[in-house]
């Protein structure tokens, strides 16, 4: 079988925020919006230089696919190549990034922090 990784897909509790961090904390653009049949919304974002999707996808309270967000549940996990991880972990945080693990306390070379609805972050050089 032939594959190609198409899309990442992560469930977000507020569109237009989460829509706000990744298009200024990473330079995103909004490439397709839609809405699924039982109501819930999707956003396809893209960066520079590649085809990799980020789908942010919100769902409605009574959605099969609703679920309510519980402390602990930051499962979630994406990469960013950058040019510089000290200088990209400083531009995210002043985008509104919280802090999850910071160059001067990481071991080794892993440094993260988390979007808004707490999905954890890693810029890699």
């Amino acid at each position: 079988m032939k594959s190609r990784f198409y899309y990442a897909g992560i469930r977000v509790r507020d569109l237009k925020r989460s829509i706000n961090f990744y298009t200024r904390a990473f330079g995103m653009k909004v490439v397709a919006r839609g809405t699924m049949p039982h109501g819930g919304k999707y956003v396809h974002l893209v960066t520079p230089g590649t085809r990799m999707r980020l789908e942010l996808n919100w769902y409605p309270k009574g959605s099969r696919f609703y679920v309510p967000y519980r402390k602990g549940e930051e499962l979630d996990h994406l990469a960013f190549v950058v040019d510089d991880v000290k200088a990209a972990f400083k531009a995210v945080t002043r985008a509104g990034a919280k802090v999850a693990v910071d160059p001067d306390h990481s071991e080794g070379t892993e440094v993260y922090v988390k979007d808004p609805d707490g999905v954890w972050i890693e810029p890699l050089a």
